[in-house]
């Protein structure tokens, strides 16, 4: 073996030994929970929020364009080897080996880090809810449920809230849920706004998780009526929640909850577009009867929505139009009328002994 590109040799055998039994451990869901989300996890993600709480910006965006920036620079220094016909023959091998090492690296970090909580069995397990599945009735029952809740809290005077009031507000929520169970238990909280809001709104984010600094990151420039269950739901992966469709259902009980009217307002609304998603897929003269009875203000807040969405990502439009008002078209939608998605399905489950028929 060349000398040359040994320690490249060496260090990926390490690495994909590592890779392999972090892999492999994710198959044990109990063990997983047990050592790392509700052991090592908890330790880690506390030190990360302490430590990027000092900052006032987005410190794992900053992170990020670091690492942007090395592998530029990687790259470029590569290209200018080749120019100058540099290179030699151990480079040509050494090249690829410290490509896979750096990815494997980038998934180990990732997986410790935070990635091991995809792992974890399903939050709604621990919460006690159940998945038993609805009929169409059932279904529109549920959409009228919220539809009421909404039209009741319409009286609400929305407020546009910094990321500051997000942050200590959603505490607060937290705070309250943590009497109920500790899954809810929020330590060093790290809320920040996203540090360039027009390209994430762009590619149609809402908000996201930091791995690398640990914080939840919201785009400030979404629609006020947005912002509270967008913080709770990026709080959430903050607390380990991994899946999406988790992290909604614990960032719906949170704001649900919350003693803070802009807050439940915010949780019905987005709990309520899932809902209508689903109605249409099953019954359209239903959903038609269904939005008919929405008071105006959630239906000029569903055009916002709409209009904002427009104006950046035409594919997040266009999930808006399916969802409410307009022609449905479910591109590549295979599921047809017997699909379940998993937060209706506990939204269903949670609120099943409160419907009417």
């Amino acid at each position: 073996m060349n000398v040359a590109y040994k320690p490249e040799v060496r260090k990926f055998t390490i690495l994909i030994s590592l890779s392999a039994i972090v892999f492999f451990g994710g198959f044990f869901s109990r063990f997983i929970e047990n050592i790392y989300s509700d052991g090592l996890y908890q330790i880690s993600s506390v030190i990360q929020r302490f430590i990027s709480s000092l900052v006032p910006f987005a410190l794992g965006d900053f992170l990020y364009l670091i690492l942007i920036l090395y592998v530029i620079r990687s790259l470029f220094l590569f290209y200018k080897k080749v120019a100058h016909k540099s290179l030699k023959k151990a480079d040509w091998l050494k090249a690829p080996l410290h490509i896979v090492n750096f990815t494997l690296i980038l998934y180990l970090v990732f997986k410790i880090l935070w990635g091991l909580n995809y792992s974890r069995p399903s939050v709604s397990k621990q919460l006690g809810i159940s998945n038993e599945k609805y009929s169409t009735p059932e279904l529109v029952s549920l959409g009228r449920f919220f539809i009421n809740k909404l039209n009741h809290l319409q009286k609400v005077n929305k407020t546009r809230y910094n990321i500051n009031e997000l942050e200590a507000r959603a505490k607060t929520a937290y705070n309250k849920m943590e009497l109920k169970n500790s899954i809810f238990k929020y330590r060093s909280p790290a809320v920040k706004s996203v540090l360039n809001s027009w390209i994430v709104t762009k590619i149609g984010i809402e908000g996201y998780y930091n791995p690398l600094s640990g914080e939840a990151n919201v785009n400030m420039r979404l629609p006020a009526i947005a912002l509270p269950f967008v913080t709770c739901h990026e709080i959430a992966h903050q607390l380990g929640i991994g899946r999406e469709d988790e992290a909604n259902l614990i960032g719906y009980l949170v704001a649900a909850n919350s003693n803070d009217p802009n807050f439940q307002y915010s949780a019905h609304y987005a709990m309520l577009k899932s809902i209508l998603f689903e109605i249409r897929i099953k019954s359209q003269e239903d959903y038609d009867a269904l939005y008919a009875t929405i008071n105006a203000g959630t239906i000029q807040d569903f055009k916002n929505d709409r209009d904002f969405w427009r104006k950046y990502n035409s594919e997040m439009f266009g999930y808006m139009d399916v969802a409410f008002d307009r022609f449905l078209k479910l591109n590549n939608q295979n599921k047809g009328t017997d699909s379940y998605q998993d937060i209706v399905l506990w939204l269903y489950n949670i609120h099943k002994k409160e419907l009417k028929p």
